[in-house]
This record gives C-alpha cells, sequence and structure tokens, in this order.
C-alpha cells in the first residue's frame, strides 16, 4: 500500500500537458511541510487521470487532499525537495475545504525569493541563473502580498509572436517582482480581457521555481487566492 500525504492544495499550475500540483501537510489542523505529488515522466507533470478525485473532478485551491505517493523523488531539478512520486493507480481524495483566514497560519515566513538580481527582458528578478540553483534548499513558497497587479500584454509581439501571457507584479520584503502566472483559473481569466493592467488587491501567491531552461531557472506565480475566498468556505 502507498503512503498518504494530506496536503491543503496551494497550487494547481500549468505544466507542459499536465498540471504542477502542490500544498502542505496538515494533520490535525498543523501545518507541516511542502509536497509536490509528481509523476514519473520526465518533465514529472501529473496529468488530469493522475490527480482526479473518484467523481471526476479536478481538486482545487484550498481543498485538503488524501494523496497517495510511493517515494521521494527530487528529480533532475535538486532544489525541488518537495517532489514525492504518486502512485496513479489511486484516485486522490478530498477530506475537506479550508478558507482565507487559514491562509496565515500556511504562509512561509517573509523573506526575498530565493535569489534576487537576475531578470529576463519581461521580467524583474524573476530567474536564478541554473549554475546557482544547487545552493536553493527548496522550490515552493505561499506569501502574502498587500497588492497585485497584471498585466497582459504580447511579450513576443516584436519578433512576430502574437501570444498574450498574464505576468503579476508584486512586492515581497521590500523588493519588486514581475513573474509570469500559470495559474490557469486567472490566466484564462484575464486573457478574456483586454491588453491592459489589472489591479488585484491584497492576495495570498503561491510562488514556485520551474526546471531548469535555457540555463536559467524561473519563477512564477503557480497560484492566486484573492479575498474572494472569504465567502467560500
Amino acid at each position: 500500500m502507498p503512503d498518504v500525504k494530506r496536503i491543503v492544495c496551494l497550487a494547481n499550475s500549468r505544466k507542459l500537458h499536465g498540471r504542477c500540483v502542490a500544498g502542505r501537510e496538515w494533520t490535525g489542523g498543523r501545518v507541516g511541510r511542502w509536497i509536490r505529488p509528481v509523476s514519473d515522466r520526465q518533465h514529472q507533470e501529473v496529468s488530469e487521470y493522475e490527480r482526479q478525485y473518484e467523481d471526476g473532478s479536478d481538486p482545487q485551491v484550498l481543498d485538503v487532499i488524501d494523496v497517495p505517493v510511493l517515494k521521494p523523488c527530487p528529480g533532475p531539478a535538486r532544489y525541488q525537495t518537495e517532489n514525492w512520486l504518486l502512485d496513479p493507480q489511486y484516485y486522490w481524495e478530498k477530506v475537506g475545504r479550508l478558507s482565507w483566514f487559514d491562509l496565515p497560519a500556511l504562509a512561509d515566513a517573509v523573506a526575498p525569493l530565493w535569489l534576487d538580481g537576475h531578470s529576463t527582458y519581461h521580467g524583474l528578478n524573476d530567474k536564478v541563473p541554473e549554475e546557482m540553483a544547487d545552493s536553493i534548499g527548496d522550490s515552493l513558497k505561499l506569501v502574502h502580498v498587500d497588492t497585485l497587479d497584471l498585466s497582459v500584454f504580447k511579450p513576443g509581439e516584436a519578433f512576430g509572436n502574437m501570444k498574450r501571457r498574464v505576468q503579476g507584479r508584486f512586492t515581497c520584503a521590500g523588493r519588486w517582482y514581475s513573474l509570469w502566472v500559470t495559474d490557469p483559473v486567472y490566466e484564462r481569466r484575464y486573457l478574456a480581457k483586454l491588453d491592459g493592467e489589472y489591479p488585484m488587491g491584497e492576495c495570498f501567491l503561491t510562488v514556485s521555481l520551474g526546471e531548469p531552461y535555457g540555463g536559467a531557472v524561473y519563477k512564477l506565480i503557480a497560484s492566486i487566492i484573492t479575498t474572494e475566498r472569504r465567502q467560500r468556505p
């Protein structure tokens, strides 16, 4: 029989042909370490079949979930110490749900988001050189921000790429960040709007370090949790 990790889902974000699901252990109301269930595929993304509940529904942010896992599985990105290989033979089970008011207890201590000082053309403090990533011991944070501003635009327009993306700008520990959003709920919601700037107000953000790509590791907004969840216990 597999081991079972009970987690509060804090991200169900877009990743290649699947999702990156992550949360913090939740045992008897006590908060534990971060857990990221992963598959045994090359990039460890989780398919819809692997992450579904028995009724076929998909885990939602703030669900309390029992996830069957087999073993720790950091994978090629050694800083992703939270990874556990899921057992695809078993359904995930929703056993409860938390609310906005539970989030302060789940949040990480206020601190800069890993190593700063390296930015892409459109981003700000949004990447870490791959050779420096081995000094990092984790890859997930839940942070509270007083305000989040979303931008919808075409970052590759000057090169003929008309695809639009969503980027979030916020401060954490007195530092500014501009990171791409991979939360599918908010991506869809804001890609349906015109290009522009959209103030979001107070939020909790799950920020993730992705896999190395092009010689760097990128910081991503994997989940946006807004005050609207005050009404959704």
